[in-house]
């Protein structure tokens, strides 16, 4: 990795979507990998409070990316967010239409009822944050994997997380065998695999550091990288809310 990766997170991104999530740690990459991709459909499975999903989709639009994206959930929980009210679900869907009317759609819907408004590969982009035993993201892989486009990207949530009855972690240690992936360890861990095929001659930078073979020093690099993207954009919103704070009044 050089010193010259200056993605856009870096550059000019200011979340408009911000809410409690453990997602929060990775959204600077994930505002970079939507911009790499450049996906012409992005599907998110599991998308809760929208944190992940909304940086896709600002992502989308700030990037100027003509494509739609999808958000897949049924909004009423599980074992592992606990059970939530109708207030999240009109939450998103509010805010979806509020900043990406025209481009963005939420599915209220269970994962494998969504499949068939999807065609074998045609997804770009295709994050799995559902429920996460193994037996359930074993699942979601092996219904979705079809949909992913040659050389596609798909994104895995919490695959470092060892909570409970979490499976992410051990599925994703058994898709690194078989599959081209980078792990981020920070937070509750990302994982990034790979489809194999597609034109990898137009390949981005991100795309690239993340799997032309990167020695264990660049990778180290790149993973370093995002820990500190992650921060520097806590600084800066912290920043951002001291001098809008209400300022004392002398007298």
């Amino acid at each position: 990795m050089t010193n010259v990766y200056l993605p856009p997170s870096i550059r000019h991104f200011d979340p408009l979507r911000m809410v409690f999530s453990t997602w929060v740690d990775h959204i600077p990459f994930g505002y970079d990998i939507v911009a790499a991709v450049r996906p012409k459909m992005l599907v998110e499975l599991g998308t809760h409070n929208g944190m992940s999903y909304f940086t896709f989709c600002q992502s989308m639009k700030e990037n100027d990316i003509d494509g739609v994206c999808y958000a897949v959930d049924t909004f009423e929980g599980d074992v592992h967010s606990d059970k939530y009210d109708e207030s999240v679900f009109t939450s998103v869907s509010n805010h979806n239409r509020q900043n990406y009317f025209g481009f963005s759609y939420v599915l209220r819907m269970l994962f494998e009822e969504a499949l068939r408004h999807f065609d074998n590969e045609t997804i770009d982009l295709l994050h799995i944050d559902g429920l996460h035993t193994y037996e359930a993201v074993s699942e979601d892989f092996a219904n979705w994997y079809p949909k992913v486009r040659p050389g596609g990207i798909i994104l895995f949530h919490d695959v470092m997380a060892r909570l409970q009855d979490f499976g992410a972690w051990k599925f994703w240690e058994e898709l690194r065998g078989k599959h081209e992936t980078f792990t981020f360890n920070h937070g509750f861990g990302l994982g990034v695999l790979r489809k194999p095929g597609g034109d990898r001659s137009q390949d981005s930078e991100l795309i690239k550091l993340l799997f032309d073979n990167p020695s264990d020093e660049r990778a180290a690099k790149l993973r370093a990288f995002y820990v500190h993207a992650g921060r520097h954009l806590e600084n800066m919103r912290k920043v951002k809310r001291m001098n809008n704070a209400p300022k004392p009044v002398e007298g």
